[in-house]
């Protein structure tokens, strides 16, 4: 599985600590983020991630800033995205597997790196469940076919 990792530059060292642990565990990544800790603009990296995700160039992506809520916003304004902040291993878990989670972020200044290697290998591993869920993931997919012009 391919995994695109991004993150502003308050997510910068997560970051690098991740996708070291990422390959580790036998998963392909690749950096769209900060390449240091000199300010950078959230929206940034977290677009590009989302449009790779989004478009089928990679399977995952997980993006990495100071509390997760500004990548998580800017994700979720992309087509086939579904995003969640997954501060903790249950929230990654659950969201993979009644929401078919695409995207995870996590907040650097509430994560630390063990429970975060925690929480992505959880959720890298975890499977969607099908069944029920299906008819509510439609019901998204219809929703990101509105047009309000």
């Amino acid at each position: 599985m391919k995994i695109a990792i991004g993150s502003d530059h308050r997510g910068f060292s997560l970051k690098e600590e991740l996708k070291i642990y990422i390959q580790k565990i036998g998963f392909e990544v690749k950096d769209f983020g900060a390449s240091g800790d000199e300010s950078c603009d959230y929206p940034d990296p977290a677009s590009e991630v989302s449009v790779k995700v989004s478009q089928g160039h990679f399977e995952r992506g997980i993006l990495i800033c100071a509390s997760g809520c500004g990548m998580n916003i800017v994700a979720n304004k992309y087509p086939n995205i579904r995003a969640v902040i997954a501060n903790d291993v249950n929230i990654a878990t659950v969201s993979r597997a009644h929401n078919d989670s695409n995207i995870i972020t996590i907040g650097s200044k509430y994560v630390s790196t063990d429970v975060a290697k925690n929480i992505v290998e959880l959720w890298l591993t975890s499977d969607y469940e099908g069944g029920r869920h299906d008819g509510r993931l439609n019901k998204l997919k219809q929703i990101e076919n509105i047009n309000f012009a």
